[in-house]
């Protein structure tokens, strides 16, 4: 029996913000649960009750309590697009995205044939994630097997919620880097027998994108789809317009990119696809429909020139399409969803739209679990689901304690704009503590 199982009970004190209904949807004061003062208990790795100070103490006197004075406690951050194995080619200076992926990223990924070389990325990988305060991830790692074991047991260990695949690609791609069907079914099947549903982890299978797989390789993701119906499908989707113009070349009886994937059976609930800037109005439609997730990367959209994604046509209520926060390491250039959210905001402004910080922080928490089909086990601090949770310092430079001043905040108006600053000037100094089921993972400083 591991630690997880054996854990105490605990209790943990500090103002606390998650979410309990999405606010793209309905009005902030009904989706936003603020507790300035707040208790959260703890057993056994999960939540076993939440509610203000003054109502649970006397309840839970007998537990001592572990106090963040002056911070605010949300759930951990999730990131619905993000590759593992791009972690050294970070900030690569001057191209877009085929050119990117030829020049960088394929000869990178070579490296990950070698097991205790993706070892090696894995831990530094996991050490990042948890030092930004992101707690699950949907990560792609690369072609090879060993990459995907070694990225799960890494995971395995640090007892996280994540998500990861063998990457399939039987078509242009170099030699080292592609498979054949038959080997990314055979693959795939023993991986998924191995590691999903094993502790927390899950798998997904993950065609790169369509111009790297034959229609072939495509259905055979579909039959593993099939074969595995709880698992997810991972890929990227109308990224770049020389991107989707090489998809209609190669695919030219479909009617646009998503329906390459949907052809192939592979449009379903727990399909996320990442990107999704090029849709048009009917694809948008489809994706509501099949109850599909986009992965909204904006940091690695504009580094590689993509484009602006249209959150506000995703989020419509006309036809709503589930939508998460996406890092996209290493097109992306930072780990931090704090940054992450930074740059959504200015790609909403780009449009005529404003995202404000709440509904930002939604897509990182409670929104990222929808997409990812785990709001019953993350995303927010209701009882029975897992304790993964942030510890923010909205005060951790000089420039942001100036302008939080204040803090906690006392209604939802102040803290509206306390957060938004946190937003936008946060990076991993305010994320002081995370806690991955219940227990310590990071710590920047020492427990006050």
């Amino acid at each position: 029996m591991s630690a997880f199982d054996n854990q105490s009970l605990q209790a943990i004190r500090s103002a606390f913000l998650d979410f309990i209904d999405d606010p793209f949807y309905t009005a902030e004061s009904n989706s936003v649960r603020y507790i300035p003062d707040g208790l959260l208990i703890i057993k056994n790795g999960a939540i076993a009750d939440f509610g203000a100070y003054n109502d649970l103490r006397s309840q839970y006197s007998h537990i001592p309590v572990t106090a963040y004075p002056d911070r605010l406690i949300m759930p951990g951050f999730i990131d619905t697009h993000v590759h593992y194995a791009q972690y050294e080619m970070i900030a690569a200076y001057g191209e877009q995205l085929l050119e990117w992926l030829s020049k960088y990223i394929f000869p990178i990924e070579r490296k990950f044939k070698d097991k205790a070389h993706a070892k090696k990325i894995a831990t530094l990988f996991f050490d990042e994630l948890l030092k930004q305060g992101t707690t699950t991830a949907l990560v792609f790692a690369t072609v090879h097997p060993e990459s995907v074991d070694a990225f799960f047991e890494e995971a395995s260990r640090r007892n996280l919620r994540m998500i990861s695949g063998k990457v399939l690609m039987d078509r242009n791609a170099p030699d080292y880097l592609t498979d054949t069907p038959q080997t990314a079914y055979e693959d795939s099947k023993k991986l998924i027998q191995k590691w999903h549903k094993n502790g927390r982890l899950l798998y997904a299978v993950t065609p790169r994108f369509a111009p790297t797989s034959t229609p072939e390789q495509l259905h055979i993701a579909a039959k593993l789809l099939q074969e595995f119906p709880d698992v997810y499908l991972h890929t990227h989707l109308s990224e770049n317009k020389k991107e989707m113009e090489w998809v209609a070349e190669l695919f030219p009886e479909s009617r646009g990119y998503l329906d390459v994937y949907d052809r192939a059976g592979l449009v379903g609930e727990k399909s996320i696809f990442a990107h999704g800037i090029h849709l048009t109005h009917a694809e948008f439609e489809r994706l509501s429909n099949a109850k599909s997730a986009i992965a909204f990367c904006p940091t690695s959209n504009l580094f590689l020139g993509s484009g602006l994604f249209k959150l506000a046509q995703a989020k419509s209520s006309q036809h709503p399409v589930k939508v998460g926060l996406g890092t996209d390491v290493g097109a992306g250039t930072s780990f931090s969803i704090l940054q992450t959210m930074n740059e959504a905001y200015k790609v909403a402004q780009l449009q005529g739209e404003s995202l404000s910080a709440f509904k930002a922080l939604f897509l990182a928490t409670l929104g990222g679990a929808k997409a990812l089909s785990l709001d019953d086990k993350i995303g927010n601090f209701n009882p029975g689901k897992e304790a993964d949770f942030v510890v923010l310092d909205p005060k951790a430079t000089t420039l942001m304690a100036t302008r939080n001043e204040g803090f906690p905040a006392q209604s939802l108006e102040e803290l509206a704009q306390m957060v938004f600053g946190l937003m936008m000037l946060g990076d991993d100094r305010a994320v002081q503590a995370v806690y991955v089921a219940g227990k310590l993972a990071h710590c920047l400083a020492a427990i006050p």
